[in-house]
């Protein structure tokens, strides 16, 4: 579905990443790991668009994507729910949701998606009219990530999505993930730093240090990984 072949991207003459090459079949959860700095943004924002590469492909059933623009990426139905959230703050959470529909199919399908979202997310249900900036931190990484489902995503990027989260709320983001990669066949990225809860919504995953890509295997052979134990997970 979306694979990676040796990507090489970076800011002006600064290169970051050094031949990222890596794959995310339908319905799967991969997830994309490493420490700050470790390469996880850009690798993102060389994914959406936000920067070019240099060298290297980005293929999303069979679509180049390398050169293309954020919008065009976009419109393939690869939907990010950026680090930090990045909400309309002064508008209401209706209004926040309203700009994920941003195609046809999307605006069509807007009261069916919010129904949605309101059996996993029920507090936003009560907050619907609420201006976004008024939530907590939890309730506003919820109406990210429910922004995102309105535009009917193929390809779920979540970035950072525990940051700065009490675990239980994690815990409901990341479980809404696995839904929609076991149930319905959405594809979904998760890039954490947070590797033990990363793992264990994940099917497989990827390790970056230094802008390169040290490990992959399955969930389960990373979280036994002796490497990965002692160098993320103090162990």
């Amino acid at each position: 579905m979306f694979t990676v072949k040796n990507l090489n991207a970076g800011y002006g003459s600064i290169q970051v990443l050094w031949d990222i090459s890596f794959e995310v079949k339908d319905g799967e959860v991969v997830a994309i790991l490493g420490s700050n700095g470790a390469g996880k943004t850009t690798t993102v924002r060389a994914i959406t668009g936000m920067i070019h590469p240099t060298s290297g492909s980005e293929q999303f059933n069979g679509t180049e994507l390398v050169g293309k623009s954020s919008r065009f990426i976009l419109d393939k139905g690869i939907i990010q729910v950026p680090e930090g959230r990045q909400l309309f703050t002064n508008m209401t959470v209706y209004e926040n949701l309203e700009m994920g529909a941003f195609s046809k199919a999307a605006k069509a399908k807007m009261k069916e998606s919010e129904a949605f979202i309101y059996q996993w997310f029920p507090k936003l249900k009560e907050r619907r009219g609420q201006v976004a900036g008024t939530l907590s931190g939890g309730e506003q990484q919820m109406v990210a990530v429910a922004r995102a489902l309105i535009g009917l995503p193929r390809l779920l990027i979540l970035d950072e999505p525990s940051l700065g989260l009490a675990p239980n709320i994690v815990d409901e983001i990341l479980e809404v993930a696995g839904h929609l990669a076991k149930e319905q066949g959405v594809s979904v990225i998760l890039v954490e730093q947070d590797i033990t809860k990363a793992l264990a919504v994940a099917d497989r995953g990827y390790v970056i240090e230094n802008g390169r890509v040290v490990l992959s295997d399955t969930a389960y052979a990373l979280s036994k990984n002796e490497h990965v134990k002692k160098a993320y997970l103090g162990i």
